[in-house]
């Protein structure tokens, strides 16, 4: 897993774009859409299990997949993989091994690849989890949600508070040193009090990393069509505030929308993301965005439902769109402005190839509205920006 690449190739000059530049780095999102049981709030590919895995299947037709999508990664190793779902811990170590022994045929890896794994605390094992850390996953993303049992059945969790909490010390003690907590606010009945007693007990399990995002009632979803009580407006705010407030003196610098990290332990792989960088994605309604040598940019989307993905006549592909040169801007800075620091001015050309002279309009109209710092240097949002994201947004539709 440690195979050297070529470096990235030039990007010859194509329609609208500029030449010398290019090709962004490339990441991998693995999706596996299993679950013990599918929460009321989940909008994301994922179905409940049945008795038994198709583990073998599914890791064959992943390989399938990724041979089929290899012509898009010209020659790039991977920064880094993500293992999500679903509940990607449901599956053995040796699925796991089998499916980075398999990828790793494929493509090269960076020497400094993070691997992360997506876990929820009711599938935690030590030993399956020892055997992920031997196999050279390196970072976990554990699905918390609450700490408080009340919220944590509100929100259709099969683990309680104290799996939740014996889930991080189960990761460390498997030799993980760098491990995600994800944790909701806003829920169901919750006050100030409770919502930041979550965040110190998460604190208090020291991770490195922190996923802190308030509950969306989305289409699709049991709570959608039956929605529950959530906190008032006002109630979210101070939440927010305080929990922001907090988080800054345990030393949790806000870098994303909803990420906070320790010193050099911003999430690789959504950075990547977040930088309008490339990522291949493999499994059962998994997206990608893939640049080519020619300067065009798509996104692609696999066939979403698990029994086609894999039935015999299988074509893992269902769907791809070139995205248009208008569209770019928009599409950049949805990703971009997410980070609090934003990016370098200059960073837009190289990833969309086109000049940064083209959206300088809207620039100027969103740093009149106090929305977008008046930094020549960088693509920054202010933040009043950060607040009030989708307007900022608004201004580089096409």
């Amino acid at each position: 897993m440690s195979h050297q690449a070529s470096p990235p190739a030039p990007l010859p000059e194509g329609e609208g774009r500029k030449s010398g530049l290019l090709l962004p780095p490339l990441a991998l999102y693995v999706h596996i859409p299993w679950c013990v049981r599918k929460c009321p709030y989940c909008d994301f590919n994922s179905h409940a299990a049945g008795a038994e895995l198709p583990e073998e299947a599914y890791v064959d037709a992943l390989l399938a997949d990724l041979a089929a999508d290899l012509p898009a990664a010209h020659g790039r190793e991977l920064v880094s993989i993500f293992f999500g779902g679903g509940t990607p811990s449901l599956f053995s170590a040796r699925a796991f091994e089998r499916l980075l022994d398999g990828i790793g045929r494929h493509l090269s890896f960076a020497r400094d690849i993070e691997i992360t794994l997506e876990a929820n605390p009711g599938t935690f094992e030590q030993e399956k989890f020892a055997d992920y850390r031997r196999l050279g996953i390196n970072r976990l993303s554990i699905g918390v949600q609450s700490f408080q049992n009340a919220q944590l059945q509100a929100l259709g969790r099969i683990h309680d508070a104290g799996e939740a909490i014996r889930a991080a010390g189960m990761a460390r003690r498997a030799g993980f040193d760098n491990f995600n907590l994800d944790l909701m606010h806003g829920l169901p009945g919750q006050d100030l009090a409770g919502a930041l007693a979550d965040l110190r007990q998460a604190i208090a399990l020291e991770p490195t990393h922190l996923s802190w995002y308030q509950l969306t009632l989305e289409p699709n979803t049991l709570f959608w069509s039956q929605p529950p009580e959530i906190p008032e407006d006002d109630l979210l705010w101070d939440i927010q505030e305080a929990g922001q407030t907090l988080l800054a003196a345990e030393g949790f610098v806000q870098y994303e929308t909803s990420a906070y990290a320790r010193n050099g332990r911003r999430a690789r792989h959504n950075l990547n993301y977040w930088t309008f960088g490339d990522f291949l994605g493999i499994g059962a309604g998994a997206h990608a965005k893939l640049s080519d040598p020619h300067g065009r940019i798509r996104r692609t989307w696999k066939t979403r439902q698990p029994r086609d993905y894999l039935a015999p006549e299988r074509r893992f592909q269902a769907g791809e769109r070139l995205l248009e040169a208008d569209e770019l801007p928009f599409e950049f800075m949805m990703n971009a402005l997410r980070l609090t620091e934003g990016v370098p001015a200059g960073l837009f050309g190289e990833r969309t190839g086109l000049p940064l002279a083209g959206i300088a309009a809207p620039c100027a109209a969103a740093r009149a509205a106090g929305l977008l710092e008046n930094d020549p240097q960088r693509l920054r949002p202010t933040a009043r920006g950060q607040l009030f994201l989708n307007d900022l947004l608004q201004y580089f539709l096409p």
